[in-house]
This record gives structure tokens, sequence and C-alpha cells, in this order.
């Protein structure tokens, strides 16, 4: 008599096991786990407005509903958010953008596979060069859709831009995608008018690569005026200007975004009918309203947020083994912990992480959640700042009485 059939040995792709992930989140559901239990945490881990979404976009919600706005849209989006979004892409960057060049998506996430998918083949050998430290889904994205990834790094001595020398050097025939984020995450870097001559200068002599600019905090720029690539000669062809509503307008949960270039529009409304079928009708009528509305709101934010970042860097910088530059644009403060992790007896930043957590009741998250260590830029952390000033008072008070202790 025989024993029972083993099991079918079922596994995963290739392409889904390696698939990375956001750890922002995977924090969050630590620090969710731990409040529950009763602990008390401060939490600065993810990246989100602590606002409500403006009146004015949730009273155009409930009309949609209301008035029976639930079913598909072209996949590409509605006719009136594509015509607002290009108006204010175009406002705001000092370009021409038609309403058929934009595509509106989930969220403006989803854009960065439906580029990769779009300007490079799986297994060819094909390299998207991408900033480090950055948002992770870069790197996760480049790795599934069987594309190179080739890190550029963000100094610290340089306000956390790269060198432009180092983009030179590192553009090859096989290079396809330049990704390029501003204001940016973690840091709050900016990439500044000098940065983007700079490298559209170098990409001239490069016209295979496109450009993915990520901008979807372009609204967050504290010190001087946000600029694109897309506005210098040449660029605005190649270069893929994402946007959205999630964080101007406080609408993380809303999921909307939108993204404009005219040779790739048809692909991307491709991608979106294969997968997303459309974004949320709901949304995107509160979208439009969002941009086409009374704009107090997001001044509002942009005030309170310069006023936290200006709050946090003095605080952190008074906290010993410390030091934080003040971040230009964005929600995130990136402090050098190098000295404080040696003080505290952590081996590294996730040490000094997991110990902040667990010992100070402060959740933040190491640089290695952002991509490899900056080699020779020492340990850092991200901290959120869209978060109450009483949270930010109590959370460095925290951190600074752990590593004293």
């Amino acid at each position: 008599m025989t024993g029972p059939h083993p099991a079918p040995a079922h596994r995963l792709s290739r392409r889904g096991d390696a698939l990375g992930t956001e750890n922002a989140f995977v924090v969050l559901a630590e620090v969710n786990e731990l409040s529950r239990a009763g602990r008390d945490i401060v939490s600065f881990c993810i990246g989100q407005p602590d606002f409500p979404t403006p009146g004015n976009v949730q009273d155009a919600a409930i009309a949609a509903i209301r008035a029976g706005r639930h079913g598909y849209t072209p996949s590409a989006g509605i006719d009136e958010l594509r015509r607002a979004a290009a108006r204010d892409l175009a406002a705001r960057r000092g370009i021409d953008v038609d309403p058929a060049d934009v595509v509106v998506a989930g969220g403006a996430k989803p854009f960065i596979a439906y580029a990769i998918a779009s300007v490079t083949d799986h297994g060819a050998g094909d390299e998207v060069i991408y900033p480090v430290p950055g948002f992770p889904i870069y790197e996760s994205q480049i790795v599934a859709n069987g594309a190179v990834p080739v890190p550029i790094f963000l100094r610290e001595a340089r306000d956390f831009a790269f060198d432009p020398a180092e983009l030179e050097a590192k553009l090859s025939d096989k290079t396809r995608l330049l990704i390029l984020n501003s204001p940016q995450n973690p840091t709050g870097g900016i990439l500044d008018a000098e940065a983007l001559d700079a490298i559209a200068a170098i990409l001239a002599e490069h016209p295979q690569v496109w450009v993915y600019a990520d901008e979807i905090y372009s609204r967050l720029v504290y010190d001087g005026a946000f600029a694109s690539l897309a506005s210098r000669p040449g660029m605005q062809e190649r270069t893929l200007v994402v946007d959205g509503a999630s964080k101007t307008w406080a609408m993380t949960g809303w999921r909307l975004g939108w993204a404009a270039n005219r040779a790739l529009a048809p692909t991307l409304t491709r991608w979106m009918t294969n997968t997303e079928s459309c974004a949320s009708q709901i949304s995107q009528w509160a979208a439009l309203a969002a941009i086409e509305g009374p704009q107090d709101a997001v001044t509002l934010m942009h005030t309170r947020f310069r006023e936290r970042r200006d709050l946090i860097v003095r605080l952190l910088n008074d906290v010993p083994g410390i030091t934080c530059k003040s971040p230009g644009g964005a929600f995130y403060a990136w402090p050098n912990v190098t000295e404080a992790c040696r003080i505290a007896g952590a081996a590294d930043s996730e040490a000094f992480r997991k110990a902040l957590l667990h010992e100070a009741g402060v959740a933040v998250l190491a640089d290695t959640h952002f991509g490899r260590r900056v080699p020779g830029e020492g340990q850092h952390i991200r901290l959120s700042y869209a978060a109450s000033t009483q949270a930010i008072e109590e959370g460095v008070r925290r951190i600074a009485a752990f590593v004293r202790r």
C-alpha cells in the first residue's frame, strides 16, 4: 500500500520571487502591531500628508457618486481631467502639454512599471539609471521587468544631488532610461536649474535615453523654485513627466496620478487597458475639483510643512551624534546618524532604527530601505515630518534621550 502522494512543488517565478517592496509599509505594519499591543509609538515612517483632503474635493466625489458616475472611463482618463492636468503640468513647468499626451492612472506609482516595460526589453541587457538613495520601487520594477539596474548616488555634500560627471560615466549604449526624482524621496533634495542644465547637456549626446521625471512633490519646494528637465531644449519629447494628486492635495488613498509624453501616451494607455482598465471615475472627478478649485489648502499645507521642516532640522541637529541638512522640498528629513550609531552601540542604521522603535518608541526608516548604502556617505535614517508639531517635538526628544542614555 502506497502512502499519500506528495504535494506538488508549487514555485514562484524568478520575477515574483525577486519582487521588492516598500519598507515604509512593512514598518507601518510593525508600528500598528506594537500600537495594538499598547505601546506608545511616535511614527515618522509613512510619507503622506496628515491633513484631510480639501472639502471641495470631498464634495466633488460625493457629487460624482450621486450623479451616477460609477462606471468605466476611457483607459487614459476622463477628458475633463486630462485637460486640467495638461494645463497644470504646462503652467508649472513652462512647457506646452496637449490633453492627448496625458494618461491618468490609479496613482503615480503604476507609471514606474509601465515606463520601464515600455522602453526596455526583458533580458536584453537594457540598463536603467536610477537614484540611490531613492524610492525603492524604482529598483524593484527595473529588476522585475528584466532590465539592469544602474545606481547613481546622491551625495550629502551636493545637498543630495548626483555628480553630473558620474551620470556621464554611467551612460552607455545599453542605457534606455534615466529616472529623476525632484524633490526627492527620501532625502528631500532638489535638482536645481544648474543641475538640470548639466543633465540636459549630457543627455544631448545620448539620444536613445528616455527620462522618467518623478515630480510628485513638485508643489512642495521650500528653497527656490521648482524646475523640470522637460523645460530644457530638446528634453520634453523624451521625458515622461509624472505628477498626481496624492501629495499636493492630501489624496494618497484616492489613488490618482497622471503622466504626460506624446510618444509614450498610446503605449501607457494600452498598459492601463491591460491592467487597471481605468482609474476610479469618482477619484477622477475629485482630482478635477482639486486642480480647478481653490488652492487655499495647498498653500496652508506648504506653510505648515515648511515650519515643520525648520523645526525638525533644528531639533535633530541638537541631538548628540546627529547632523541634518535642511531639505529643499518634499516632507522628509535625512539625518546622518553615523556618530549616533557609535554612541548608542548600534552596528548600523538598521540596528539603530530597530532600537529606536523597540526601546524609544520612535518609528523611522533606515537608509538601506532606499537602496544600497552610498559608499563613503555613512549611516542615515529617514523621518517623514508629515506629522504634528507635538509629534515632532516628542519624537526627537525620545531619540535624543535614547542616544544620551
